[in-house]
């Protein structure tokens, strides 16, 4: 019988959405930079970094199934 460890699915879910916003904060960040630069408005880019932050929070708590639906949602978002 095969059992799945569901905490450690956790952690590997968790992994793979710090590989999928890496370059979405990389993005932001120049976004952010270029922002300051010119005086325009930053709220925006703070608010969708601070979302890709929480992303791993979301995985808490779910089964691997739901895990999977998560990742997969991610990244079609890419």
């Amino acid at each position: 019988m095969i059992v799945i460890n569901n905490e450690k699915a956790i952690e590997i879910a968790k992994d793979k959405i710090r590989v999928i916003r890496e370059p979405k904060f990389k993005q932001l960040d120049l976004d952010f930079q270029r922002a300051l630069e010119t005086g325009s408005d930053t709220t925006l880019i703070v608010q969708e970094k601070q979302r890709l932050r929480d992303l791993t929070d979301i995985v808490n708590g779910k089964t691997v199934e739901e895990l999977l639906v998560i990742l997969k949602e991610l990244e079609n978002d890419k």
